[in-house]
């Protein structure tokens, strides 16, 4: 099962997204879960590029 649990308050957003699903539609679920996050980050990424004095985006890995 994927798990997506959002965090709102005190103008912070915090999304963490965890788990693995293969079996459902041979994987379809995983990947589109992955596929949105990793889409988001990357979006997020491209803006902090263009506005570095407004926006700042860390993606760090375990």
């Amino acid at each position: 099962m994927i798990r997506v649990r959002a965090l709102l308050g005190d103008g912070r957003t915090s999304i963490e997204v965890t788990g693995h699903e293969e079996h459902a539609e041979g994987g379809r679920v995983c990947a589109a879960a992955s596929a949105i996050t990793q889409t988001a980050l990357l979006g997020l990424q491209m803006i902090a590029e263009q506005y570095p004095d407004s926006l700042s985006v860390e993606i760090t890995q375990e």
